[in-house]
């Protein structure tokens, strides 16, 4: 102990000397550069990471010094340019059209000999409150209980479903009326099934977390074809819409690939009036709207493919009752459209049945 005292006391005022010393070189630096400092730019408004409703208007505006030279300042929003000024008075920024999540507005400021950028973030938000529906149960099928079901789609009588799980992974053509699956494969032990659709004569699967999806032959189910990952996180959900290809990642954002190369080309991120939607798995395209199953609730959400709003929440709570329920019974999972029967499907992994279902308003609750 005396030794680390006596250690201690010795390199303080050493310590001190040094802070004193670097501080009077900054001090003489800081005094001999005042004169030729160049001023930063920053913004007047909006502040940083400050939340916009969607359609709400946002006011752009740099805290300019009122002798600084201006020659133009022209504003981008993600990179795009959306207005020019050649002065320092405010730009205003219709929100309208665009999608939700953060967004990026720079400004560039032009005094005729140079160029300065300033940079700030943004978030728009969702303004839309979603309606609320339940369901009721028109028709029941029977679903195999030990598919852990990723991907479900409806086409002519059949149902398109993959499954997860390491080793127990499968892809299937099955039978609406008896559930019984032909032709029907599976997964390599080293990959974890996830979502699946079909595009014209080819059937595309993800995987959870191995960045490579599969592509097969939709008749035999024989594979001809992988695609690797972009800037997607993991392989959850997936959906075509008619002309591309709808992908989920297990957070609130959903992207959109080209359906001849796979390759991701824009997204959007799902928001609803009280902030961003998270573990968005299985997906389905109804009437133009994106249908997505939250992971481990028993809620599905009604997104806007071109904003990412959250138009409606279908609550399914109880859908699978106590007696038909098992040990390893898990979540609800799985959406289906029949678009020329107008019929939406539903189950969940490992159900033993599978629900056509007919959506209706939800009753509030009582105060």
């Amino acid at each position: 102990m005396h030794f680390g005292q006596t250690n201690t006391l010795v390199k303080l005022p050493k310590l001190i000397l040094l802070i004193c010393l670097l501080t009077g070189i900054a001090f003489v630096i800081s005094c001999k550069n005042s004169g030729s400092q160049t001023q930063v730019l920053s913004f007047k408004t909006p502040e940083q990471g400050q939340g916009y409703g969607l359609g709400e208007d946002v006011k752009v505006q740099l805290d300019v010094p009122a002798d600084e030279k201006i020659s133009s300042i022209s504003y981008l929003l993600d990179g795009k340019v959306v207005g020019t000024k050649n002065d320092a008075t405010a730009l205003t920024i219709k929100t309208d059209s665009l999608s939700l999540g953060y967004k990026l507005i720079t400004a560039i400021v032009d005094n005729g000999s140079k160029k300065d950028t300033a940079t700030i973030n943004i978030v728009l938000k969702s303004a839309v409150k979603p309606t609320q529906f339940s369901y009721k149960v028109i028709n029941t099928f029977p679903h195999d209980t030990s598919s852990y079901t990723q991907g479900l789609e409806y086409h002519n009588g059949r149902l398109l479903e993959s499954s997860g799980e390491y080793g127990f992974s499968t892809l299937k053509w099955v039978n609406l009326q008896t559930g019984k699956a032909s032709p029907k494969i599976e997964l390599d032990k080293k990959f974890f099934g996830e979502g699946s659709t079909l595009i014209g004569d080819k059937i595309i699967l993800l995987t959870w977390k191995e960045d490579v999806g599969f592509v097969y032959d939709a008749k035999t189910l024989k594979q001809v074809g992988t695609f690797p990952y972009q800037n997607s996180r993991e392989g959850w959900g997936l959906a075509f819409d008619g002309k591309r290809i709808v992908k989920s990642d297990g957070t609130n954002r959903i992207w959109f690939l080209n359906k001849d190369t796979y390759k991701e080309e824009s997204y959007i991120d799902v928001y609803d009036n009280n902030g961003q939607v998270d573990q968005l798995n299985e997906l389905e395209v109804v009437d133009g709207k994106i249908y997505a199953n939250i992971y481990q609730t028993d809620k599905i959400a009604v997104i806007d493919p071109k904003s990412g709003s959250v138009l409606s929440y279908i609550d399914l709570t109880g859908i699978l009752p106590a007696k038909d329920r098992f040990p390893n019974t898990d979540v609800l999972n799985g959406i289906a459209w029949d678009a020329a029967g107008k019929r939406l499907f539903v189950t969940g992994k490992k159900f033993s049945k599978l629900f056509q279902i007919q959506l209706v308003p939800a009753v509030p609750a009582s105060k």
